[in-house]
């Protein structure tokens, strides 16, 4: 048997195409795949043509709905206030005004 290609189908598709090949679909990230039917196929192992016994599973991965996970780090934006540059200017005090008067 030959693994099918199944990135890109919805899941509803990618059970049928799994079938139709003879092989078992598993699906880590969705507990209802049986009930799934619109989500995408983004990622599956083994990938397609591998060479794989009859009733052999191919793990497959959708992408998220809404509302779902996606988590991650998010937008990357500078944030205020900045950290010191460091080197010899956090070493040395700042000087004053440099017209200021010393009153001692």
């Amino acid at each position: 048997m030959c693994v099918p290609r199944l990135v890109g189908l919805m899941a509803v598709d990618a059970r049928e195409a799994a079938a139709a090949r003879g092989v078992l679909l598993a699906a880590p990230d969705r507990p209802e795949f049986h009930r799934a039917i619109v989500d995408y196929v983004v990622r599956q192992y083994p990938p397609p043509g591998v060479e794989v016994p009859r009733g052999a599973v191919v793990t497959v991965w959708f992408e998220f709905g809404e509302g779902e996970g996606g988590g991650g780090a998010g937008v990357r934006e500078p944030r205020v206030p900045r950290p010191g540059g460091g080197g010899l200017q956090r070493e040395l005090d700042r000087p004053g005004h440099p017209f200021e008067a010393i009153t001692g």
